[in-house]
């Protein structure tokens, strides 16, 4: 959790909730939201009285419920209302995705925190990618295969504490004994998914393997040997057998569950605390040359999150019926409202309160912390991306070549002048975000200490070790 933080987390109303969807999900949202979208003359006369650059933008997603407000800002009418004329364009994987920025053919995207840090780090895109915004912070869990899950099971938490991947040693020993390795899958080898992953089975006392300079399989010294799958297809290779288990966002945790072919057992605050997420990310250069086109869409885009999250969420009912179109995540609505209503379901008959789930705007969801950034520099050190041990300043530098507070903050102050939010909606930030919410294995994270940090694990790289085929030395 964090502390003062937009008037505190997501807390979810059923009873609203419930009534909304009775009456088709009739109720506005926000104020802001009840005048109608601005038509096609609106739109360029709007964007010529504010000298938008660029009015006509293509924005890219993958599949999942973080790209809510993307969608309820096309929507809803606030990327007309900013006078852009938006099209928001599905791609097929995070890969393609990132050549969709980095190459031009997308203005901007729905990405993860990873592609613009890595890019900065110097070991993705050859493009300069920034993030002025955060999409969303948590969102993700651990899903198993039933057969692992039946082999499990019984030394399962009754409690519904947090399950530890010690649980999986005997079966990873199982497989070893019958000559076939453990496998599981995450979405991109610079996302969350794949640090939360290699987070929880570390802390389990299980190695995820780390990465050869150059390498993207990242299986050098594996017991649990971790492979790209794109999320939507996550369901269908578990099912296959391809794979034991997962970590992705939603809702395909919840898809794995709904067809009977997977468990949840774990969400990633449970994991390592409160963790950022996706992001909105975009060339630098096009940030540069087109400054009133960027505070538009960052404009549009924190009224969105702001929507999704207001009134303890009186609106998740209309995001909800949004994102389930085919054209954005395409997912039935029983299951977008599994992991949608801050609760999350991790078996038939066992749903639990997760009021940190899947969070927009409240807890400063929305803002680009360095903090956050950090976290994920020290991971991709932990396991070999980064290759060389870095100072502390290294890690700061990094982050402030990604992530850009300054145009978040730009965007935001425009907003309170404009009438559209509050001044104590956006409170003061030095780009620290307050950690309180203790990770499965309590290891303490000092953003200010990043070197420390990343050289603390019991399973991780140490300060001056390098790895190469022969292993870690």
């Amino acid at each position: 959790m964090t502390n003062g933080a937009f008037g505190g987390g997501f807390k979810f109303d059923r009873r609203g909730f419930v009534a909304a969807l009775m009456l088709g999900v009739a109720v506005a949202g926000c104020g802001q939201s009840e005048a109608p979208a601005a038509g096609t003359g609106d739109v360029a006369k709007i964007a010529k009285e504010k000298g938008i650059e660029k009015p006509n933008l293509k924005l890219g997603f993958i599949k999942l419920t973080d790209m809510a407000a993307l969608a309820v800002a096309k929507e809803k009418g606030f990327f007309a209302e900013e006078g852009l004329n938006v099209t928001l364009e599905p791609q097929a994987n995070w890969k393609v995705l990132l050549d969709g920025v980095s190459g031009g053919q997308l203005d901007g995207a729905h990405m993860l925190a990873g592609h613009p840090l890595a890019s900065a780090a110097g070991i993705g895109s050859k493009v300069k990618i920034i993030t002025p915004m955060s999409l969303d912070i948590n969102g993700k869990a651990v899903t198993i295969s039933n057969r692992v899950y039946d082999m499990i099971a019984p030394n399962l938490p009754k409690d519904g504490s947090p399950v530890s991947a010690s649980l999986l040693k005997p079966v990873v020993a199982k497989f070893k004994a019958e000559g076939k390795p453990f496998k599981m899958g995450m979405v991109f080898p610079v996302s969350t998914h794949n640090y939360i992953l290699r987070y929880w089975l570390a802390a389990g006392g299980l190695n995820p393997g780390f990465y050869l300079p150059g390498d993207t399989a990242g299986t050098t010294g594996a017991e649990v040997q971790l492979s790209v799958t794109p999320p939507p297809q996550m369901p269908a290779t578990l099912e296959a057998g391809t794979i034991e288990g997962f970590s992705v966002g939603e809702p395909w945790n919840q898809a794995s569950l709904a067809k009977k072919v997977g468990h949840p057992i774990i969400v990633d605050p449970d994991i390592a605390g409160l963790t950022g997420d996706k992001v909105f990310g975009m060339r630098d250069e096009f940030a540069a040359q087109n400054p009133n086109t960027t505070k538009a869409v960052l404009r549009a885009l924190i009224r969105a999150a702001m929507w999704i999250d207001a009134e303890g969420g009186k609106n998740r009912a209309e995001t909800v019926k949004i994102i389930a179109s085919p054209k954005y995540v395409g997912a039935d609505e029983k299951v977008l409202l599994a992991s949608m209503t801050g609760k999350f379901s991790f078996a038939e008959g066992d749903t639990r309160d997760t009021p940190e789930f899947n969070l927009f705007f409240d807890q400063q969801a929305a803002y680009p912390f360095y903090s956050d950034g950090i976290w994920y520099l020290t991971q991709m050190r932990r396991w070999g991306q980064i290759a060389e041990a870095k100072p502390d300043q290294w890690y700061m530098d990094t982050v402030k070549a990604a992530y850009r507070p300054d145009l978040f903050t730009l965007a935001a102050q425009s907003l309170v002048a404009d009438g559209k939010a509050t001044a104590d909606q956006f409170p003061a930030s030095d780009g620290f975000r307050t950690y309180t919410k203790a990770a499965i294995d309590k290891v303490a994270f000092d953003p200010r200490k990043p070197a420390a940090y990343a050289a603390s694990f019991a399973i991780g790289l140490k300060d001056g070790q390098t790895v190469s085929a022969a292993g870690v030395k």
